[in-house]
């Protein structure tokens, strides 16, 4: 597993930045406090705290050491993970993502009128970002990447993990603003605008993939299905496609949003034979 050092003002804090760098939860990662603020007069404190983390490997259980995998619905609910029905047959497909994770909204039908310049759009949502961070006291540059009607900006800087939130929760909504902002300002578009800051998307793309690529070689020591905790479409995109090339398990997703999650299962002998 790679590390991430991350400083703050306290202890907390920094394992809280380096949370949303690894994307993960508290409990899904280990620390190494490597120094901590000194105490100074009148009860202040000097220096940062500093601290390194990284996702907390997993070893699989022996088959002999499973239980029984079907608690009550309320033990279900209580956890990040619950069983899969075991008695709903289904299509064995190979590591297809359903149409409900796809990383985008389904484009809508074209608006009327003059397509909408790019460009502008980006500039706009440039503009809105650069403001949001100033709000906040913190301060951002941005890089916009474009290619076609596809649109990436990119908000860089120091102090931006608010508009990040815990998992991304916030950059989620800070992005579905910003396209209401840019439709506001420029009318109504068929532009597809992503919002990513601080290189969160990648890193939370790395930490995810290498999570679930050990809960699936668990899922094939033990031979018994995991269901994920619920998470944003997304995310669910990138479990699919984190395990699209393996034949020894299969993927698919279950449940309503915001409860939607992503249940990894052994692969049928039959379809693994083919």
């Amino acid at each position: 597993m790679e590390w991430v050092e991350t400083t703050g003002k306290s202890i907390e804090e920094a394992k809280s930045i380096a949370l949303d760098q690894l994307g993960v939860a508290d409990e899904e990662a280990e620390f190494e406090i490597l120094e901590e603020p000194k105490a100074g007069l009148f009860g202040r404190t000097r220096g940062e705290a500093r601290v390194r983390a990284r996702v907390k490997p997993r070893t699989p259980r022996a088959k002999n050491d499973r239980r029984d995998r079907r608690p009550r619905r309320e033990e279900g609910a209580n956890t990040g993970e619950r069983p899969s029905r075991p008695k709903q047959p289904r299509k064995q497909e190979k590591n297809v993502s359903d149409n409900n994770d796809s990383a985008e909204r389904p484009r809508r039908e074209r608006p009327e009128g003059p397509p909408a310049d790019p460009a502008q759009v980006a500039a706009e949502a440039e503009k809105f970002l650069v403001g949001l961070a100033a709000s906040i006291g913190a301060t951002g540059e941005t890089v916009v990447n474009i290619q076609g009607d596809d649109i990436e900006v990119q908000l860089n800087g120091t102090e931006l993990g608010l508009l990040v939130g815990p998992r991304g929760s916030t950059l989620q909504a800070v992005q579905d603003i910003t396209r209401v902002v840019s439709q506001r300002r420029m009318g109504d578009h068929d532009t597809r605008l992503r919002i990513d800051i601080g290189g969160y998307r990648a890193k939370r793309k790395e930490a995810l993939s290498r999570f679930v690529t050990q809960v699936a070689d668990e899922v094939v020591s033990t031979g018994s299905a995991r269901a994920l905790e619920a998470m944003p479409s997304p995310d669910r995109k990138i479990v699919h496609d984190a395990l699209t090339g393996r034949t020894d398990i299969v993927t698919h997703s279950e449940g309503e949003d915001p409860n939607r999650r992503v249940v990894i299962s052994p692969a049928a002998p039959a379809a693994s034979a083919e």
